[in-house]
């Protein structure tokens, strides 16, 4: 399950999102959960001034496509702060060196969708379910960052750290 959180604290908007294994899960959504949490990390990993957003694109696509998986084009991270969604659109693939350079104090969010199958999705009649269309699993992460002086700072850490997931 993923559960996907926004806040608003004095005018500012925070988002975040994270996956959830209940109960035993096969092997194959393990290692779809596992491979996208990499692929957030890898795209965080290119964040700092002078980087652009095609190179967290392309680790993020890299580290999908070595698994055989596929990056959902439908939606993309996006800039955040005192509007849920800003500019830039910061899409989950793409080729090194281009897109918008980034700088110092740029906020925003980077959410890979990853799936084991095709990479359509749908929404549901509830207006905000998205499914895939060949029933495939998909697995998404979010994290809120900051470009700092020499890097990143992540803005939505979770109280159990960076490196490890709950299991339920």
């Amino acid at each position: 399950i993923n559960v996907d959180i926004t806040l608003e604290q004095g005018g500012y908007i925070a988002d975040s999102s994270k996956m959830y294994c209940i109960g035993k899960i096969s092997e194959e959504a393990r290692h779809l959960v596992d491979t996208t949490y990499d692929a957030l990390w890898k795209g965080i990993e290119q964040v700092r001034p002078g980087a652009t957003l095609g190179d967290i694109g392309y680790a993020i696509q890299t580290v999908a496509q070595r698994e055989g998986y596929t990056i959902v084009r439908e939606y993309c991270g996006h800039g955040i702060g005192k509007i849920y969604h800003e500019q830039p659109s910061v899409l989950h693939y793409g080729q090194p060196g281009q897109g918008v350079k980034l700088k110092k104090g740029m906020v925003f969010t980077i959410e890979p969708m990853v799936n084991a199958g095709k990479a359509r999705t749908k929404e549901l009649k509830d207006g905000w379910t998205v499914v895939t269309t060949d029933q495939s699993l998909s697995a998404q992460w979010e994290h809120m960052v900051a470009v700092t002086d020499t890097g990143f700072e992540v803005l939505s850490p979770w109280p159990e750290g960076t490196g490890s997931y709950p299991e339920i």
